[in-house]
């Protein structure tokens, strides 16, 4: 994105686009079941709190985060496989920030009926499965915290968990408008205005959500505004 805001020429070659849109699509279904993978982590933290460290173990961690990553490059697989394979031959200016599937089905001067099955297929069954574990989570997590007497108790732990579904309902809200709405062209300028949100803010905000609610994190800021103030 700092490439193009500063450079004249703003090609890309076949192969580099094929790679962009197959990174992107690993890293934005990735993020989908991280995010899923959190909700559980949270649900276990404050519902199972004694049986934290066996449910929750290293071991786990690194089976559900590798898994993350394993359904990620399935789903990228499959759509760069598919759209790359059809013909193109009614522009070559994508109509877009960046190389993604949607766009450029549209340049395609085949049958891209395959194609627009397939993304539903799979960008449904990847949000609405990891929606589901996210929702559910949360209402073992909301009737926990229901049952809590102290009020500050209720108050911190929700606060702990309303940056994380802030974070859920932007980035799974703005994946489905840009991958589950019908492909027509009048759709488009709607389409990379979504795309800004779920690629460029939740990444800048993830710091924000996540880093600054640390104790260590609020701390060291702490020193510095001291120092610097």
């Amino acid at each position: 994105m700092l490439q193009n805001f500063i450079a004249e020429n703003k090609s890309i070659s076949l192969a580099g686009c094929l790679m962009q849109v197959l990174v992107y699509a690993t890293f934005a279904t990735s993020d989908c079941y991280l995010l899923a993978a959190m909700a559980v982590d949270r649900y276990v933290a404050i519902c199972k709190p004694l049986h934290y460290p066996i449910l929750m173990s290293r071991r786990v961690c690194i089976q559900m985060a590798a898994c993350s990553y394993l359904m990620g490059s399935i789903n990228a697989s499959v759509h760069t496989g598919f759209t790359f394979s059809l013909s193109f031959c009614r522009s070559n200016s994508i109509n877009h920030f960046f190389c993604d599937v949607p766009p450029i089905l549209t340049l395609s001067c085949s049958n891209i009926d395959i194609n627009v099955m397939l993304l539903s297929v799979f960008v449904g069954f990847n949000l609405v499965f990891t929606v589901l574990v996210v929702t559910f989570s949360y209402i073992y997590i909301m009737t926990t915290i229901l049952k809590m007497t102290s009020t500050a108790g209720r108050k911190r732990t929700f606060s702990t968990c309303a940056s994380h579904l802030t974070a859920v309902s932007i980035f799974y809200g703005t994946l489905a408008y840009m991958y589950l709405q019908p492909h027509s062209g009048n759709a488009q300028e709607n389409r990379k205005v979504a795309s800004v949100f779920y690629g460029v803010v939740i990444p800048m905000l993830n710091p924000l959500i996540y880093s600054l609610r640390n104790k260590e994190v609020k701390e060291a800021l702490n020193v510095v505004g001291k120092r610097f103030f």
